[in-house]
Order: structure tokens, then sequence, then C-alpha cells
């Protein structure tokens, strides 16, 4: 007879362990930690080794050999997911069998845009197969508010399949009887299995769901799409192991304050992990935007100072960040430091590196820096623009609006080289940027030139500054 352990597991986060806590350790939340009792063999049950080895009909194990270069296995034809975004962060499509796992911050879009895909690959896989079948299973919505949401997004369709039920062996059940093209599950943490204990959403019920949801997938080769929860810290709710089973994990990004989603692979075994793709939220459902340069920066003719374009680099992408600062006299003990898209503590930084190798002092004033359209500007290569745009400010000189500034800045004033830089000056070539700042080239590399393009290379912050007109 199996023994039982007892176990204490967090209902908000996951968090599982032998002792009870009245907060749990990991996310700290009170009240969370519920006790349950997990099934285990006995001792000495499994010896699936030894059986096999003392065995009187051995497996044939040289009919599971094929070699690499074997040219009569199947080759593998992924799926287009309907967007050329979602497409380039799992590598070129869907690959069948797989199973990709999505996670995002409630109400940020996920059974949208997995419902839209549903809906996308149902129209294409009709035209090819009348018989083909899309089947999207919800544990959160009644079919009657899918149905609502289908229509609105317009991904209503025949050949697309909606149940709703948190039962994991309904759910099984329905991807083995129809065998769909493309199954959708929204979401582990909702289905639960009657065949282990535990809270839905708990380390064992999720481990379970997810142990059965791969093997139903790899079986009929039926590519899986799951939706997955996330806590307050922006982690995966449930056990590590449902990372570390799934083929993909992508997390869906963005801001409530505005509609633009960006979805990354933090793994992908079919593809790279360093693409994003870019979606804007609407009341019709998700549309892609394919050249998301235009959402970073001001389309104001007028040229306010205070503001400096650099670019950042995300995935194989250069986007264009455009930094806006105000600095006005403080009236506080402590003047304030307001930042949106930029680091507090890089600021800081800046703000004394200025005022030591700049010549510009801002130590006393109330200072407030942030990008444009929830843009991120924290990586290093951004520096000299922030600085710029403090001290644009400061002297309430304006910079040209066909000028960018691309540069880390060191606290002896040096300004460093940033990684991929041509990959960002192509990028400003292209959106007009006649004027641009860089670190200076490190002895053996070469800048792209350009025509029309007037490339300064400078080495301090205060020769940047003398060559703009703001020392003071």
């Amino acid at each position: 007879m199996a023994k039982t352990s007892t176990q204490f597991v967090c209902t908000e986060c996951g968090w599982n362990g032998a002792k009870w806590f009245g907060r749990c350790p990991n996310c700290g939340e009170w009240g969370t930690i519920e006790e349950f009792h997990e099934a285990r063999p006995q001792r000495g049950a499994s010896k699936t080794s030894q059986s096999l080895i003392s065995s009187e009909a051995p497996i044939n194990t040289k009919d599971l050999l094929r070699s690499t270069t074997d040219t009569s296995i199947k080759k593998v034809s992924r799926i287009h997911t309907g967007f050329d975004e979602y497409d380039r962060v799992l590598g070129g499509g869907i690959v069948p069998g797989a199973v990709i796992l999505m996670a995002g911050e409630p109400g940020i879009g996920k059974s949208t845009l997995l419902l839209e895909t549903a809906g996308n690959i149902a129209r294409s896989q009709s035209k090819q197969n009348p018989d083909a079948k899309v089947l999207y299973i919800s544990g959160e919505e009644s079919l009657a508010q899918i149905q609502m949401r289908a229509a609105r997004i317009g991904a209503v369709h025949d050949s697309l399949l909606m149940a709703a039920t948190t039962d994991l062996d309904t759910v099984v059940s329905l991807i083995n009887d129809e065998k769909p093209t493309l199954a959708v599950v929204d979401s582990a943490q909702t289905i639960n299995s009657s065949r282990v204990e535990g809270i839905p959403g708990g380390s064992t019920q999720v481990r379970e769901v997810a142990t059965a949801l791969i093997d139903v997938a790899k079986t009929h080769d039926i590519p899986l799409l799951l939706v997955g929860h996330v806590t307050k810290d922006g982690t995966i709710a449930g056990p590590r192991t449902l990372e570390h089973l799934v083929d993909v994990v992508c997390q869906f990004e963005g801001d409530s304050q505005t509609a633009l989603r960006l979805l990354r692979s933090v793994k992908n075994r079919f593809g790279p992990t360093d693409e994003v793709g870019c979606f804007d939220m609407s009341g019709d459902g998700i549309q892609e935007v394919s050249d998301p340069s235009g959402l970073f920066i001001s389309d104001s003719q007028e040229v306010p100072a205070g503001t400096c374009v650099s670019f950042t680099i995300d995935g194989h992408r250069s986007l264009p960040i455009e930094v806006q600062s105000l600095v006005t006299n403080s009236v506080l003990p402590t003047p304030r430091r307001a930042t949106n898209g930029v680091d507090t503590n890089r600021l800081a930084m800046l703000v004394a590196v200025l005022y030591r190798h700049g010549g510009i002092n801002l130590l006393g004033k109330d200072l407030y820096v942030s990008t444009i359209a929830g843009g991120s500007a924290k990586e290093p290569a951004c520096d000299v623009a922030v600085a710029i745009a403090l001290a644009s400010a400061s002297v309430n000189k304006p910079i040209a609006r066909s000028t960018a500034a691309i540069g880390e800045i060191s606290l002896t004033g040096q300004i460093r080289p940033v990684p991929r830089i041509n990959n960002r000056i192509r990028e400003a070539v292209r959106l007009g940027f006649t004027r641009i700042l860089v670190p200076q080239a490190r002895q053996g590399v070469h800048y792209e030139k350009f025509e029309g393009v007037e490339l300064i290379e400078v080495s301090s912050l205060g020769e940047a500054l003398h060559l703009l007109g703001m020392n003071k």
C-alpha cells in the first residue's frame, strides 16, 4: 500500500515544504499555507531496470536507433500562427508536438492572443484539410464567454472547437478523441486531477496536469499551447519542474497603462531565446506591430529642451528610445528624483558624473526623467542620451531632432563602447537621423559609414557636451 507524506503548500506562489508557516517564506503572504497529503510508492516498489536485465524477452533496442543522417525520417513542418511576430519569437512557427507555455500577468492578453492564434490556424489549416480541427479548452471561462470574446476579436470559425472544463481526464479525452491540429489549454493552474491530492494550482496538481498534457501531445504529435499564471514577483506559479518539462516558455509582458505588449521566449528548444515580438492591444483584439520604432519617439514638430534619442537592443532588434527630462528648482530639503523607464540608481550616478566631469550641478534640483510610451532606457547604452537630456533641460538648449546619442558613461566621465553598435547605427540611419554621437572606436574596430550621416566619435562626457554647446 502506498504511503502518504504531508506537505505544506502556498496557494499564492506554489511554495512547498515540510513545515507550516503563518507567512509564506517565498512570497510573504499571510495565511496562504495549506496542508495536503501526497501519495508516494513504497520503498523498493520501482525496480524497472532490474526486471529488464533479468527478463527472458529483452526489448529490441536496435529498432529504436536511427542515424542523424537518415533521410527517411519525416521532416518537421512548422505551423504558422498567423502572426509574423509570434512566428519570429518561436523560431519560424509552431513545431508539431511542441508544448508551449505562455505566462504573463492577469489581464495582459494571454487568452486573447492564444484564442486569436487558434482562429488564425483554424482558418489556414481548414483550407488545406477540411477535416482539420483546432481545440480551445478553458478552465476559466464558460462557453458563452469564450464565444463572445471570439466574436469580438474575429476568431469565429467552424473548425475552431471550444470546451469549458476543469477536469484533467476530460481534457485528455477531448484531445485523444478529436486529435486536433492544435490544442489550447487555459490554464495549467485551473485544471485539476482527481487522481492526486492537493488544491488546484498547487505544486502536485500542476505537475500532474503538465505531465499528462505533455504525454498526450507527444503521443499524437499535437502542438499544445498552455497558459500559465505568474506570482506577484513575475515568476511562473507552480513548481519549477513545469518550465523544465515544456519545450518553449514565453513571457507576455506589457504596461497596463499602455497598449504595447512584448512577447519574449525565455526557453526555446526549437529556436532562439533572444527574440522579441511587439503587439498592440485594442478593443478588437491584438494587432502585431512589425515596425515598433515609431512607438517610442515623439512625432511632435516642436523641438523642446530636455529630450534626446538613443537606441537599445532587444533581441535582434534595435529600438529607438526618446528620453525626456525636466529640471526645476527644489523647495524640499531632499531634492526629488522621479523616473519612468529609467533606473533611479543609474540616474543618481549620472547626476554625480555630470557635476564632476561635465560642470553641470544638478545635485540641488528636482529631476524628472521619463521615456515615451513605456519604453525602457535602463540599458547602459542610454547613459549618454540621459545625461544630454538632463544637460539640455538644465541650460534650456534643445537638441536637434536629427541627433541621437549612444554610449555608456563610466564614473570617470569616459564614454565606453556598447555591444552591437553597428546595428544601432543602421536603425538610426533608417529612421532619418543624420548626426549620431558614438563612443570612440577601439583599435581595430570600425563603424559603418553612411552617406549624409555624421558619426561623431567622443571619448568623454565633457567632450560630448562641448560639441553640443552645453557647457556652463
